[in-house]
C-alpha cells in the first residue's frame, strides 16, 4: 500500500471541520516554535493566515505540491516563491463572503449611529436620561456608499446598502458589466464621494497604505472609514489623526496593523473608532465551510490536479 502523504497543518483545526481528511493524509502538527522542523518530508501544507510562510522556510520543503490556505487573504504567503517554484496556492474565498459582508455592514451601522460613544457612555453611567443632542449620528438611506474592491465580498455589501436605500459607487481594477445598480467611479471621485468608504481590496504591494494621509484629506469631513480587508492597506497613523483633528467623521475596524492590536494603542481611546478582533469570518457556518474548501483545495493539489481555488493559476500553462 503506498503511504499516505504527509501534510503539515499550521495549526489545530477541529476534526469534525475537516471531515475525513485526517484517513487520506498524514497529519504533522508540532508546536508553534518548531512546526517548520519537518517541512522537508511533507508534500502539502494546511495554513491559517496567522502564520506566515515565507521563502526561507518554503526553500527547505522539497517534496511540497502544494499550500491550501483557510482564508481568503493570502498575504501570509510567499506567493511569487510559490510561482516561481510552480507550487499551486488555494484560498477559501467564497466561504466567507455573506460573514465578511455582515460585519462589514454591522461596521457600517455601528461606525454611523455612534454605538462606541453611546455603549461606553451608557456602561460608565453617563446615561443620565433620554437627550435631544447626545449620540447623534447619521441616517443610511440615500447617502453614498463608496466600495473599493468590487469582488464576491464587496457586491454582497453592496446588495445590504441597496436594501438600505443607499447609493452605491465602486472603484475597481476594471469596472464589472453586471452589477447595474452601483455606478463605476475612479479611485479619487470614489474618496471625494463616498459618504462610507468600505474597503473590500486584498493586499498586495499596490494597495500596502493606499489609503494614508493624501487619500484621508480627499475624503468629506462628514465621511466613514469601514475596513475589514486588511489593516495594512491604512496608514494606521494617518488615520488616527485624522479622527483626531476632524479630517473624517469617524471609521469601523475589523482589521488592524498589527493584530492583535497593543491595549494602549490609541485607536482604543477614539469615540469615533468602533474596534473589532478581526471576526469577520467568525461564524460556525463560514469557519466549517472554510475549512472544507480548503480541504478540497489541498486534495487536488496533492493529486496533482488544478485547484478548485487558486491565487496563483498561472502555474497551470508554464
Amino acid at each position: 500500500m503506498n503511504a499516505k502523504p504527509k501534510v503539515l497543518f499550521t495549526n489545530l483545526i477541529p476534526d469534525e471541520w475537516i471531515g475525513t481528511l485526517k484517513d487520506k493524509v498524514e497529519i504533522i502538527q508540532d508546536n508553534p516554535d518548531d512546526r517548520f522542523d519537518r517541512i522537508g518530508e511533507v508534500e502539502g501544507i494546511f495554513s491559517l493566515l496567522d502564520v506566515p510562510i515565507k521563502a526561507e522556510v518554503l526553500k527547505n520543503a522539497n517534496s511540497l505540491k502544494v499550500i491550501s490556505n483557510m482564508a481568503v487573504g493570502f498575504d501570509n504567503i510567499d506567493v511569487n516563491w510559490c510561482t516561481e517554484n510552480r507550487i499551486p496556492v488555494g484560498n477559501t474565498p467564497d466561504a466567507v463572503t455573506d460573514s465578511t459582508a455582515d460585519i462589514a455592514f454591522g461596521l457600517i451601522i455601528a461606525a454611523s449611529r455612534n454605538f462606541q460613544k453611546a455603549s461606553a457612555d451608557a456602561r460608565s453611567g453617563q446615561w443620565k436620561g433620554w437627550s435631544l443632542t447626545n449620540w447623534l449620528g447619521m441616517e443610511l438611506s440615500e447617502k453614498k456608499l463608496g466600495i473599493l474592491g468590487m469582488g464576491k465580498i464587496g457586491q454582497a455589501v453592496a446588495k445590504r446598502a441597496l436594501g438600505f436605500k443607499m447609493k452605491v459607487i465602486y472603484h475597481n481594477r476594471k469596472q464589472l458589466d453586471h452589477f447595474v445598480e452601483a455606478d463605476y467611479v475612479s479611485f479619487e471621485k470614489l474618496l471625494q464621494e463616498s459618504d462610507i468608504l468600505s474597503l473590500h481590496c486584498p493586499l498586495t504591494e499596490e494597495t500596502l497604505g493606499l489609503i494614508g494621509r493624501q487619500e484621508l484629506k480627499m475624503m468629506k469631513s462628514s465621511a466613514i472609514l469601514v475596513n475589514t480587508a486588511r489593516g495594512k492597506v491604512v496608514d494606521q497613523k494617518a488615520l488616527i489623526d485624522a479622527l483626531k483633528d476632524g479630517t473624517i467623521r469617524a471609521a469601523g475596524l475589523d482589521v488592524t496593523d498589527p493584530e492583535p492590536l497593543p491595549i494602549m494603542n490609541e485607536l482604543f481611546k477614539l469615540d469615533n473608532c468602533f474596534l473589532l478582533p478581526h471576526v469577520g469570518t467568525s461564524t460556525i457556518d463560514a469557519r466549517k465551510k472554510m475549512a472544507m474548501a480548503a480541504c478540497d483545495n489541498l486534495l487536488a493539489g496533492l493529486r496533482g490536479e488544478k485547484l478548485p481555488y487558486c491565487v496563483n493559476p498561472q502555474i497551470y500553462s508554464m
